[in-house]
């Protein structure tokens, strides 16, 4: 096991292979074990980071320091530490509003980033969001029991949903204050003065709605978006082949500059 002390937290992560580096940030609560059906295809020809952000998984469980800010502040601070060459940055729900993130706030660090069902502003456009952090504290296990086997679509197992609350239950409970922040989070007007390529996969029948990911591709310059058919909000879980198909094609188009 690697660990780093970044900005006092020790993380949790995982580096294997050679080539041009991605870096690929899991979502709330999870943890970088989320990627293991893309490390067979893409560690063979690339440097493949997977980290447990603060609060998840392996790593620490500070009480400070839960949000967007705190976040993207680590993963800064991890590239360099872990001398990446300009990563592009794959990011799942809200590990995709830190990946574009980093694009916004420091493209010189980065070759580009990949948003998978992010999140963007839907918080600010789904009114039960505001009671969800309520409910996690006096209900945490009833309200993910409740909650989590909506994110996946029809043809997953149901072991990915009762996998997903268990890591979740094992995170720490202040992450929950990223939710604070995602109610007010809007990326829109940042997204066309982006410097380096920003590209968007969905899957078609995920809770955030398409129509998130479909409206921050059509305001980045040169935005894609790929819909995975048949998924839901964890594309790279549920329909693996179809995810690593059109992650390639979009890392193609990052590196080229221009729209795949």
């Amino acid at each position: 096991m690697a660990y780093a002390n970044v900005n006092g937290t020790t993380l949790h992560y995982e580096d294997e292979g050679t080539g041009p580096a991605l870096l690929f940030l899991h979502g709330w609560g999870t943890s970088g074990r989320v990627w293991g059906a893309q490390l067979p295809e893409f560690v063979p020809d690339h440097r493949v980071v997977t980290v447990d952000w603060r609060g998840c998984g392996r790593s620490d469980r500070p009480a400070a320091g839960n949000d967007i800010d705190g976040v993207v502040a680590d993963v800064v601070e991890l590239i360099g530490t872990l001398g990446l060459d300009r990563p592009v940055v794959v990011g799942s729900s809200i590990g995709a509003v830190f990946a574009v993130e980093l694009a916004v706030r420091h493209p010189e660090l980065i070759a580009g980033a990949v948003s998978v069902d992010g999140s963007a502003h839907w918080p600010l456009l789904d009114p039960a969001a505001v009671d969800l952090v309520d409910d996690l504290r006096t209900n945490r296990a009833g309200t993910l029991a409740g909650w989590v086997p909506g994110w996946f679509g029809p043809d997953a197992s149901p072991l990915l949903a009762d996998w997903t609350i268990r890591q979740i239950l094992d995170s720490g409970v202040f992450v929950d204050d990223q939710f604070h922040q995602a109610l007010a989070h809007d990326p829109r007007p940042a997204l066309p003065g982006l410097r380096v390529p920003v590209h968007y996969i969905h899957g078609e029948l995920s809770h955030t709605p398409v129509a998130i990911s479909r409206e921050c591709a059509d305001l980045t310059p040169g935005g894609e978006l790929r819909v995975i058919a048949g998924s839901g909000h964890m594309p790279h879980q549920e329909k693996p082949v179809a995810f690593n198909e059109a992650l390639r094609g979009l890392l193609a188009a990052v590196r080229a500059g221009v729209p795949a």
